[in-house]
């Protein structure tokens, strides 16, 4: 197939998606609003029912739910109706999906999860279906036209769907106030949830080079070689006053003066970046991205208590 044609098809294809979701986008009103008011309202979980492609979608949903503060559990259409409908508890919402909503795994489904919840949702492509005739409240999802050239595949239908979950969980998300520090509670161990709140103390490299200002040349040397940042801090009773790096000895050595009798404080660079230990790492990213430095002293209350390094960041997904 040539590159015309694949990117024809492509663009089609969204063309086509993109049009059933402004059509769904007219349709958001009164059930939508009733949908997300009895969901936020209810005491219990929220349940996503869901067979198919739309199982795979109710998946995503629930998912994107309980990462945005709504408690969700997914129930397969087809587990069930063989026992596991006893996951459904009297306070729980129910939102099944289905695009034709007469599915035999949903219409054998449909009475059981409205006697058993506290109130039944059918988000469904017709209004006529068994699903729609049994729901509280229907969010209606159908399309015109499926994205796939032989109107089979679930294209422009599972789009809308996935569309219609988000909108609900953005909705959910601003009913609840749920903030960035909520969100982080919930992604602890990825980039996300690091970058909300992991601390730089939490990223401190175990080398803590340091000299002081009257220490000699070789001091300093031994000090920068016995760590892997290619820089040491110079201190004076305990007080930051400068850092010297592996650059500034090679500039100390181009000049070709005598070092014998070059001390830290000769050489080194005043008034050096830092930053607190229990401030979040990102910041600390900040300013190292800003000043263009691959090391930052760390301190607690103004005195040296360590250095992060640009790489251990960058590497944890600090940015």
């Amino acid at each position: 197939m040539e590159r015309d044609k694949i990117i024809s098809i492509a663009k089609s294809t969204l063309t086509i998606e993109i049009s059933e979701l402004d059509k769904l986008k007219e349709r958001i009103g009164d059930e939508f609003i009733k949908a997300v008011q009895l969901i936020h309202s209810a005491t219990g979980k929220l349940i996503v029912v869901g067979i198919g492609k739309s199982a795979h979608v109710g998946n995503k949903i629930v998912a994107t739910l309980n990462s945005t503060g709504t408690p969700s559990q997914f129930l397969h259409a087809s587990e069930a109706i063989h026992g596991d409908l006893g996951v459904i508890q009297k306070q729980d919402v129910v939102l099944c999906i289905s695009n034709s909503g007469n599915s035999p795994e949903i219409t054998n489904l449909v009475s059981y999860l409205k006697d058993y919840s506290s109130a039944l949702i059918g988000m469904t492509g017709n209004r006529k279906s068994k699903l729609a005739e049994f729901s509280d409240v229907i969010l209606d999802t159908h399309v015109d036209l499926e994205a796939c050239p032989n109107k089979l595949a679930p294209t422009s239908s599972t789009t809308n769907q996935m569309a219609l979950g988000d909108a609900l969980a953005i909705c959910l998300m601003e009913l609840n106030e749920f903030k960035e520090n909520d969100f982080a509670k919930f992604h602890p161990g990825g980039s996300l949830g690091k970058n909300l709140t992991a601390r730089v103390e939490q990223f401190l490299s175990s080398q803590k080079p340091q000299v002081y200002e009257d220490s000699s040349i070789r001091d300093v040397i031994i000090s920068i070689s016995a760590s892997s940042h290619g820089i040491t801090v110079v201190t004076d009773n305990d007080k930051i006053t400068g850092v010297v790096t592996d650059g500034d000895l090679r500039r100390m050595l181009m000049k070709g003066d005598d070092i014998s009798k070059v001390l830290a404080k000769d050489i080194m660079s005043a008034n050096p970046k830092t930053i607190e230990k229990d401030v979040l790492a990102k910041e600390a990213m900040k300013v190292l991205k800003d000043n263009n430095i691959g090391q930052l002293i760390v301190t607690e209350n103004g005195q040296y208590f360590g250095i992060i390094d640009l790489h251990t960041l960058l590497d944890e997904g600090i940015n």
